[in-house]
């Protein structure tokens, strides 16, 4: 067996070697700074970002849970009337809609295709970017441009692209869908899914980046006297060592995928064609607002959080599972 063959082990072995006197050190300084750690002041200096997120997050939530469990519905301003206690009533209507279970479909088809794109561009972008390339600073400012950019204006830009006339099928001549891809029931949701991976690229390389730097050089060039091609390099040194940015990027992409409703909104006309693109964020806008019944529209937020915090808790085991091995 050549050098090359042995160098993907060779350099795993020495990066699980670097990594295994993390957990100890980790282990040491919980121990030495006890519950509020070797700095209480920092603390301190978090209660501000306490308070934004009882009052952006806590507060809400538990408004919509109060919401969700009465027959909750709109009133002039001081008007006192009866909003009677239902239970779990809501949650039983909710859950036999079948425009529910088709928006809670619609987003999952949207985090399996978004997701997996979202972690393989990023990584490989931020590799490419994190080396000594022309033009560098350059390139990272433009794949960060759309992500600073409001979404009412790029959205303009794919309806010109994707549009019945738009240069994409102009580009596709006779292979070009038909109905065009916003309008398409089974392309919508793809369609949306790219323009957010698109969009938020920028984002998560600029994650990528950040966790590059920590990554050991001495552990690229021990691949190199191994005898390790770029490929290996990266499949063995790299991904393992952002690792714990990868687990980020999954919880974020799946977090905020979850909560999308600007895009479905924009681009396909409130979750169109026929419903095929609509979201539970928007059909919680469209049930709670359009329709007045914000208690059933309530019952499908704390539905949808549930999902989310379930989702993400596996996401976390499953890739710091891996990640002990």
């Amino acid at each position: 067996m050549s050098r090359v063959e042995h160098a993907p082990s060779l350099t795993k072995h020495r990066l699980q070697v670097l990594h295994s006197h993390e957990p100890r050190a980790s282990k040491g300084r919980r121990l030495s700074g006890g519950r509020a750690g070797r700095q209480p002041i920092g603390a301190v200096f978090s209660l501000p970002y306490v308070a934004f997120l009882a009052v952006v997050f806590a507060y809400p939530l538990g408004s919509a849970v109060w919401i969700s469990l009465h027959d909750y519905f709109f009133a002039a301003p001081g008007a006192k009337v009866s909003r009677p206690w239902v239970g779990l009533e809501n949650y039983r209507a909710a859950l036999s809609d079948p425009a529910v279970h088709s928006a809670f479909l619609h987003v999952l088809v949207f985090l399996v295709i978004n997701v997996p794109l979202t972690v393989v561009l990023s990584l490989v972008l931020a590799s490419a970017l994190n080396a000594a390339i022309p033009f560098r600073s350059f390139f990272r400012t433009s794949y960060y441009l759309p992500y600073v950019t409001a979404s009412v204006a790029v959205v303009g830009v794919w309806l010109f692209l994707f549009s019945s006339d738009g240069i994409v099928n102009k580009g596709l001549g006779g292979l070009a869908p038909n109905p065009s891809w916003l309008v398409n029931e089974h392309l919508a949701m793809p369609v949306i899914a790219v323009f957010v991976t698109w969009k938020q690229l920028g984002f998560f390389i600029l994650l990528y980046l950040a966790a590059l730097q920590n990554v050991p050089k001495e552990l690229y060039e021990s691949a190199s006297v191994d005898g390790a091609s770029r490929l290996q390099a990266f499949r063995s040194v790299t991904v393992p060592g952002v690792r714990p940015a990868t687990t980020l990027v999954v919880i974020l992409a799946t977090i905020t995928g979850a909560n999308l409703f600007t895009e479905p909104y924009l681009l396909t006309g409130e979750g169109g064609p026929n419903g095929a693109s609509t979201t539970p964020v928007l059909l919680m806008y469209q049930k709670g607002l359009e329709q007045t019944d914000p208690d059933i529209a309530a019952a499908i937020g704390v539905i949808l959080v549930i999902g989310v915090l379930l989702l993400a808790g596996l996401q976390r085991l499953l890739l710091e599972r891996n990640d002990a091995r």
